[in-house]
């Protein structure tokens, strides 16, 4: 109706605001710019320095969420200049409440912000302005809660809120403080306190018959909905806020389209996952952790190391935004041996869970001190932090998660070999990922039930042939060293290797057929889990001697094969070439049949040679593995 009145004859400066304001409101920035510059124009023209000034406020917040921050810094210039010599009014207080948007959301300059939303806040306190002095209070609280001052943060918000639910606040105002509060919920992981003020939202903007910030809202209802485990809804949620805001928020939009590629990596469509990533990185946001994450599913540890590596080391980060990152950091550092660099990340993530105190922080960094102490052999610790993550996903409502930790605590449980608390731990788990439809997490959890159940799941009888893929570990020179350290550190130091290398067969889903004397032999359901195992050992084994000056250097053979089972143990041709295989590794290496690393898959490895190993007739074609 406004754009058809603006055919028929010029529109005078309000309702050219007004214009702009419906154009908002249904996602067409465009047209909502151009009539902000018209409205800005005639202001100017009739000497109206104030409703000028208060147009330019508008024009600068539309281009920072276009994300054109130069052009939205310079009509927030523009309004300096316009309000300098002007007496304080309240077009002051929205200009000090703009600058301190600006600060906390885009210059992460918290002190500023704090300071110019108190200034907006006593400007609104003066003249009355009680719609300004909510949004200014709600400032105050959520830049109070990214500082770490929890308590008084959301006291402020509370309040701020309970404006907006009384219905006292305009429609802009209103969806401010519930889109900033959804966003500052979301930042501290108070996910429970996040999923409340969305339903709030979501029900305010059906009465008002609008959709809320156009497309904004739906990306924060995907996040939320995808950690509640609605993934195949959160997927559209994110889709649909894709569509509305291409072309209204970009920076928006790559969110949308980043929690778009969290959903599939969750679902195993590690290809479109991969496409939504390159997406929303191209747009402007930083595709982590669900990159890195990413290249961890593929097998390619290194590329996965490499970049959240870099991610964690960016010293622009603020400590949340980190917090967001270090769960990867610990998960892919075990999976590349990097024990030094795991146990740094939980204790920072610890320590910043400590500092907001919100359940699902604290449930991340119980899970990394949970995931370290299992990858360094320290089975009852493991437990005792993984039973805690457990407890808080549940209370936040995260079955995924909490699925996920139920796997590490089965581990930890079946090293100390109480199989039957880690097969029901397995099965709990196992009902939970089917049902979101994680299909790579119930690929590995399926190789961890077959490793550790009873003779019938395993899916073999007594004397029945079954295949597996072995693998024999030993010390290399191990007489020289017990020579060389004396028994009583032999002992310790043996005591050490076989907590620490049982705590990754557990891990990796296998089960221990024999121990004797320095030397394991461990049969695995699947190829690719075994493969990972001995690089993960490997790479314990460099990372321990690099910060602790010393540790023994192993040996690992790995093959496929086809043997018959005897009830805990495997006999036949293909252990016995198992056996002569791992006889052929030196120090510190890992070598395989050919078969076994092409059915792995992302292994790098040398080039096929054939070997004639002693006690074999027939020759075998082997490779070494490249796990450096």
């Amino acid at each position: 109706m406004f754009s058809t009145a603006d055919g028929a004859g010029p529109l005078s400066p309000d309702d050219l605001e007004r214009l702009g304001q419906a154009a908002w409101w249904i996602g067409r920035l465009d047209v909502c710019i151009s009539a902000g510059e018209r409205a800005y124009g005639s202001h100017t023209q009739a000497g109206n320095r104030r409703g000028a000034a208060v147009v330019a406020i508008e024009l600068a917040r539309n281009h920072f969420a276009k994300g054109d921050s130069s052009v939205g810094g310079a009509w927030l210039s523009r309004a300096d200049r316009l309000l300098q010599d002007e007496p304080e009014s309240p077009e002051h207080g929205h200009l000090a409440r703009m600058h301190a948007v600006v600060a906390f959301e885009a210059q992460g300059d918290l002190e500023a912000a704090l300071s110019q939303a108190q200034r907006a806040f006593d400007i609104a306190t003066r003249f009355g302005d009680r719609e300004l002095m909510i949004l200014a209070l709600h400032d105050r609280g959520r830049i109070l809660l990214a500082k770490g001052e929890v308590a008084e943060g959301q006291a402020l918000m509370d309040e701020a809120n309970l404006a907006a639910v009384a219905g006292e606040l305009g429609p802009f105002a209103t969806a401010v403080i519930y889109c900033n509060t959804i966003t500052a919920c979301v930042g501290v992981a108070d996910l429970l306190r996040a999923r409340e003020w969305t339903e709030a939202a979501k029900r305010w903007c059906e009465r008002q018959a609008i959709s809320g910030f156009p497309g904004m809202c739906r990306v924060y209802r995907a996040g939320i909905m995808r950690q509640a485990g609605a993934w195949p809804e959160a997927a559209q949620e994110a889709m649909r806020a894709c569509e509305e805001l291409r072309e209204f928020n970009v920076g928006y939009c790559a969110g949308a389209l980043y929690e778009l590629g969290e959903i599939r990596l969750r679902m195993g469509n590690l290809p479109a996952a991969e496409d939504a990533f390159k997406q929303a990185h191209e747009l402007g946001r930083d595709p982590e952790p669900g990159l890195s994450l990413l290249r961890l599913a593929e097998g390619k540890v290194k590329a996965a190391a490499a970049s959240i590596r870099r991610a964690v080391a960016d010293e622009k980060l603020d400590r949340l935004h980190r917090a967001r990152l270090l769960p990867a950091r610990v998960e892919i550092a075990i999976a590349a041996g990097e024990m030094a660099e795991a146990d740094a990340a939980a204790e920072q993530l610890d320590a910043i869970a400590l500092s907001y105190g919100t359940p699902a922080l604290l449930a991340e960094a119980a899970w990394a001190r949970g995931a370290v102490a299992l990858a360094q052999g320290d089975t009852a610790a493991a437990a005792r932090a993984l039973r805690r993550a457990i407890h808080l996903w549940q209370e936040v409502d995260s079955p995924y998660e909490a699925a996920r930790s139920r796997m590490l605590l089965a581990s930890a449980y079946r090293a100390e070999g109480d199989d039957e608390a880690a097969q029901l731990e397995l099965e709990a788990a196992r009902s939970t990922l089917e049902r979101l439809g994680a299909v790579l997490d119930v690929r590995r959890l399926d190789e961890l039930l077959g490793a550790g159940d009873t003779v019938a799941r395993m899916g073999a009888a007594e004397g029945s042939r079954v295949a597996r893929t072995f693998m024999f570990t030993d010390i290399v020179k191990s007489t020289s060293l017990v020579e060389a350290v004396g028994d009583e550190a032999w002992t310790e130091l043996l005591q050490w290797h076989d907590q620490t290398l049982r705590a990754l067969f557990a891990r990796h889903g296998g089960e221990e057929v024999d121990h004797a004397g320095d030397g394991f032999f461990v049969a695995f359901s699947d190829a690719s889990a075994a493969m990972q195992c001995a690089i993960a050992i490997q790479r314990m084994l460099v990372e321990h001697r690099r910060h602790h000056g010393f540790s023994p250097r192993v040996r690992i053979g790995v093959h496929t094969a086809g043997a018959q089972r005897y009830g805990a143990g495997y006999k036949g041709k293909g252990v016995h070439e198992a056996a002569r295989i791992a006889a052929l590794a030196g120090g510190e290496q890992i070598v395989a049949s050919r078969e076994t690393v092409a059915a792995a898959g992302h292994i790098q490895s040398s080039e096929p040679r054939i070997v004639q190993a002693p006690g074999l007739a027939e020759p075998i074609e082997i490779v070494t593995v490249q796990w450096q």
